[in-house]
């Protein structure tokens, strides 16, 4: 289905049966797709829905660079042209960075979250990385003083494909930018101010938003609790599927 906000076209679906609902958010560079298995496991009793967040999947990208709060503005906007005025959320990586943007604002209008993997933290930064880092900014002014004949936008789009990470490979224009805007925005203040009922879901091998990010997070979230999936990584819901499908039905109350 497709719902129009802003100006953008939003794919979205809808599966299950229930009067209670739960809405689904995929992680960075993936969509709706990705979060069919995880709604599975409650849509004998629950109505789900899922969404190609904008600049993803069959979505439109935003007309300009959105962080982590544009987002959480948008899905409360999704959730008011549904008419929808209580639902629970279930936010893989970048999707449960917005369920905390959301739950921190409009608590009031969602029951439970659920962030499995989630991102919204800064990353520990060790020696290795800036190196890393500081290796990548002097190849960049490098590759710029080989190649300063030649068109700048071109020259560099070169360089990003070729020693850029790959989520930063596959973002294009805004989303680029988009990304490197909601990568900086550090959420730690947010989940002291969550009320909601949150379940924490982790894959103690997760080297995308490692484990250690829950442990914070089940910290400053008021009554959260946190379950971690043994020899899951970023993706634990997949990786630990039968675990997982245990832990959700037990939070959400299927029978």
């Amino acid at each position: 289905m497709i719902l129009e906000i802003d100006g953008m076209k939003i794919n979205y679906i809808k599966r299950g049966v229930g009067e209670k609902k739960v809405l689904f958010l995929h992680g960075w560079g993936a969509n709706i797709e990705t979060m069919i298995p995880a709604m599975k496991t409650i849509e004998k009793q629950y109505t789900t829905i899922a969404l190609d967040l904008p600049g993803f999947g069959e979505s439109d990208e935003p007309n300009r660079v959105w962080n982590a709060y544009d987002y959480g503005e948008f899905i409360n906007t999704f959730l008011e042209k549904l008419s929808i005025k209580n639902i629970s959320i279930v936010g893989h990586s970048h999707g449960g960075r917005t369920a905390i943007v959301l739950s921190a604002k409009y608590g009031s209008k969602i029951d439970k979250i659920v962030l499995i993997d989630s991102a919204g933290l800064p990353s520990k930064k060790s020696f290795r990385y800036y190196i890393k880092v500081y290796s990548f900014k002097l190849l960049k002014w490098i590759y710029k003083s080989i190649f300063f004949w030649k068109d700048n936008k071109l020259v560099m789009e070169k360089f990003y494909q070729k020693f850029g990470s790959d989520d930063y490979k596959n973002a294009k224009g805004i989303m680029r930018s988009t990304m490197v805007a909601v990568l900086n925005d550090n959420l730690e203040c947010l989940l002291p101010k969550i009320n909601n009922q949150t379940l924490l879901i982790w894959g103690d091998e997760d080297d995308a938003t490692p484990l250690y990010m829950g442990k914070i997070m089940e910290n400053l979230i008021k009554g959260s609790g946190l379950v971690v999936l043994e020899n899951a990584g970023h993706f634990s819901y997949i990786d630990q599927y039968g675990q997982f499908d245990a832990v959700m039905k037990s939070f959400f109350e299927v029978i």
